[in-house]
């Protein structure tokens, strides 16, 4: 029950602190990201990433950017887009599913470098990620 309680405080004050975060700071962030997002609606999923890897939560980096991206103009079709790039947890890995993949791998080819970013998921991960979003960016533009 303890490690219940606990994983659920960590997953939900996660969410919760990230939405409040961006909400209390919103005032500041739509002017600042206004500017560049309107000349380039994709430089928005640096923001994702970026928000994915310190959230490390797809949900609450949805619910907390999701609306931002919205407020500046972006089009839904291209925030649906756009939504791979909350696939940044991998970036740091401290990740339960990366550590236990690191460990479960006997041959030693999964591993952690000497460096925080220097992990066997860096390459796979961002290479999957920015071809998703340039897909997704490709497909939303037909729909236009």
């Amino acid at each position: 029950m303890h490690c219940g309680v606990v994983a659920l405080v960590a997953i939900f004050g996660l969410a919760w602190l990230g939405d409040s975060l961006v909400r209390h700071h919103e005032a500041t962030l739509v002017p600042a990201l206004g500017r560049q997002v309107a000349a380039a609606p994709w430089t928005f999923a640096f923001g994702l990433f970026v928000g994915s890897i310190l959230l490390y939560s797809q949900a609450a980096t949805t619910k907390a950017l999701v609306p931002v991206g919205l407020s500046l103009g972006i089009p839904p079709a291209t925030l649906v887009a756009l939504f791979p790039a909350v696939n940044g947890y991998f970036f740091i890995p401290v990740y339960g599913s990366l550590v236990a993949a690191v460990t479960f791998d006997r041959s030693g080819t999964t591993r952690i470098g000497r460096w925080i970013v220097d992990h066997s998921f860096m390459v796979p991960g961002i290479v999957s990620t920015a071809t998703a979003v340039a897909v997704g960016l490709l497909l939303a533009s037909r729909l236009r």
